[in-house]
């Protein structure tokens, strides 16, 4: 089998049919195309000469394909078309009505044409969709000489389509960014020689070599070193983890500081990482767009119209003598009522709209289905470090035993660039003490620092810094309570006694502590945290902002299994700014990034909250329920107005001008609908936050 990247592939029915003929192909029965990822999969003994042909039927080909990457784009063939639309306006008082059909016949065809090519194709076969539903519309309005009417439904149909493509696209692309995450080589250890090689030649067992600021190149267990590891490609979380001999690492974290010998558990291929790019790659697969109720209806809606239309000017001249002329007129009529132009943009203009009001607000919406999901969601899960909180760690509570605490801690931390260290300097700062140069300044893998100020040893670090004292009753209590609490802890003593300690903690964000009360008020019935850090900490942060539900303590395919035991009987979103969140973001009904979040959340998102805030996601929400709203209006409009035009042909008062009113009327009403989408304003919760969460 030989896999092949593709491009233009932006019609998940089409994808299908595509991929049909070619399964039909010889060698071609085992043939999958990708519609997610924009994959095409074959055997090496099939024709690639028809299989191209087949993909550009539809206006996609092979990456590789020079013709195709010549080939114009939707976004330019739009912008063109537009233009020669606009000009008709200006000419229109000053040249002959035969130039103006020209110019609207090759704005038409410009934006149009591939459309309209695989529309009449459908209809020889007699195979009805969204194809064939706009090429019957542009017949139609041609038909009844709305050639003004005609090209407006070609260029919208056409930006829809572009930007429906562009989201895709977008998506597709989060392989490819969570791919330059894993790390490529290891320093393999063996009989006492260090070589370099291959991470996909590790076997169980090896020994691998890593030094500080590397990564570690699979699963496995420390053997020699003692370091602190940032394991947030993984957990997502900002605090680095104390390693020493026995304890397990996880694939594409990295080494802070010491140096670690590892033995590998498993081979990269198992490893949590590949399980992380496994896992987006297999949801992105599952979760295939749905296709728009329009594209759906047709398939009934366009051949009913026929049928009504022939019936309309047969049977009354068969059945009751009627004239055959007046009968034509009347089924003419039929067709011109049964022209679905209102109908197909009950929803573009709606969605485009809500679209653009929400970048305007700078939320990335990546297409016109997610939009509509984002509307439908009733429970949002929410990862917890960045998203949250703010995912770097500050000094949330301090203990002072002695008045050189501070002085001691900013004076042994100053020259450091640790997380943790950057928080005490924060806090050190604020008390404007003056600060010494310690002398043997030494790191302690596992515990801290250690080094001598003005004759004095003092270490800091970890409780494990101070098992040389004998604490109080009092300073065991208020370790003991911090602890508790979910803070990491940071101890300053001497040698003689214990001077303070940091409580350290991610910060919550401010606009979370309101932000859950404006989702319930925008429809979200259930607000969920999914979080790799401990209980304590997760179940703080989830009582200080009202969540309904806490999930601790899970790893990557954990949230993934999580998710998808949550989308269960509602419609979930995930939000998440981590490598680690993908899979989840990939699982749910709907993804929603932070905007400064990784690359591979973002692009494997569906929404991308550009301001790295949620404060405008209730905003976004009611947006597009006010689009859903819009687009079951319109198309309650669009067919109500058709269906009571209709309902004239009993009497035989249907007549072609009024048919042309209905199908105008029709069209013009949800067009203007559609347009009081961006002038929305939305509204603004004043209901204070309930802060009493019920946890699971």
């Amino acid at each position: 089998m030989k896999e092949y990247k593709l491009q233009g592939l932006s019609c998940a029915n089409c994808a299908r049919e595509m991929e049909s003929e070619m399964q039909k192909l010889d060698h071609g029965q085992s043939t999958q195309l990708k519609f997610s990822s924009s994959k095409l999969v074959v055997d090496e003994g099939v024709d690639m000469k028809r299989v191209r042909n087949i993909l550009k039927s539809d206006g996609a080909s092979l990456v590789d394909d020079e013709e195709h990457a010549h080939g114009p784009n939707m976004k330019m063939l739009v912008i063109v078309s537009s233009l020669i639309f606009g000009m008709t306006f200006i000419l229109a008082p000053v040249v002959p009505n035969v130039i103006l059909i020209g110019m609207y016949l090759i704005a038409m065809g410009i934006s149009g044409y591939q459309t309209f090519l695989k529309g009449a194709k459908n209809l020889f076969k007699l195979k009805f969709n969204i194809d064939t539903l706009m090429t019957i519309a542009l017949i139609g309005a041609v038909a009844i000489g709305e050639w003004r009417e005609a090209t407006m439904v070609a260029i919208l149909f056409g930006l829809n389509e572009y930007l429906e493509g562009l989201g895709m696209e977008k998506a597709r692309n989060s392989m490819e960014k969570l791919l330059n995450v894993a790390p490529k080589q290891a320093t393999l250890l063996a009989d006492g020689v260090e070589q370099t090689v291959s991470i996909d030649s590790l076997q169980e067992k090896d020994i691998v070599v890593v030094k500080a600021g590397e990564k570690i190149p699979s699963d496995g267990v420390v053997v020699e070193g003692v370091s602190s590891v940032n394991e947030a490609a993984i957990t997502g979380e900002s605090l680095p983890v104390d390693k020493s001999s026995g304890d397990t690492l996880y694939g594409g974290s990295i080494n802070n500081e010491g140096l670690l010998k590892v033995q590998i558990t498993k081979p990269y291929e198992d490893s949590s990482l590949a399980k992380i790019l496994h896992l987006v790659e297999e949801a992105q697969e599952m979760k295939t767009p749905t296709e728009l109720f329009i594209n759906r209806f047709a398939k009934y809606y366009t051949p009913l119209i026929m049928v009504v239309s022939i019936l309309v000017m047969v049977l009354p001249p068969l059945l009751f003598g009627a004239a055959w002329g007046a009968s034509f007129y009347q089924g003419l009529a039929v067709l011109i009522v049964g022209c679905p132009c209102a109908l197909i943009l009950s929803s573009p203009i709606a969605i485009v709209s809500g679209i653009t009001k929400n970048a305007r607000a700078g939320i990335l919406v990546k297409g016109g289905v997610f939009l509509e999901k984002l509307g439908k969601v009733d429970s949002i899960a929410f990862d917890k470090t960045g998203t949250l909180t703010k995912g770097e760690p500050t000094v949330q509570e301090t203990k002072l035993y002695d008045e050189r605490f501070h002085q001691i801690s900013g004076s042994m931390e100053k020259n450091s660039s640790h997380p943790i260290a950057r928080a005490v300097m924060k806090e050190v700062e604020e008390k404007e003490v003056e600060l010494f140069d310690p002398s043997d300044l030494q790191a302690v893998p596992g515990k801290g620092l250690a080094g001598v100020i003005d004759g004095f040893a003092y270490y800091m670090g970890s409780e494990k810094t101070v098992t040389h004292l004998e604490l109080t009753d009092e300073q065991q209590e208020d370790i003991d309570t911090m602890r508790s609490e979910g803070y990491t802890l940071v101890l300053v003593s001497s040698d003689k006694e214990l001077l303070g300690m940091y409580g350290v903690a991610d910060e919550i964000r401010e606009e979370s502590r309101t932000l859950i009360q404006q989702l319930h008020d925008a429809g979200v019935k259930h607000t969920i945290m999914l979080t790799g850090d401990h209980e304590q900490t997760a179940r703080k942060v989830a009582d200080q902002i009202g969540m309904t539900d806490v999930y601790a303590g899970l790893l990557p395919e954990e949230k993934v299994e999580q998710v998808k035991q949550l989308k269960k009987g509602r419609s979930l979103a995930m939000i998440g700014d981590g490598i680690n969140d993908a899979p989840a973001l990939a699982t749910a009904d709907l993804g929603i990034a932070m905007g400064k979040g990784t690359d591979s959340a973002i692009e494997t998102a569906d929404i991308v909250l550009m301001q790295d805030h949620l404060g405008k996601l209730p905003y976004a929400i009611r947006i597009a329920k006010r689009v859903n709203t819009v687009v079951k209006l319109n198309i309650g409009l669009a067919l109500g107005l058709k269906l009571a035009a209709l309902l004239l042909t009993i009497p035989g008062w249907l007549t072609l001008w009024v048919a042309i009113l209905s199908d105008m009327g029709a069209t013009i009403l949800v067009t203007l609908i559609s347009l009081t989408v961006l002038m929305y304003k939305g509204k603004k919760s004043n209901r204070k936050p309930n802060i009493k969460p019920t946890t699971a």
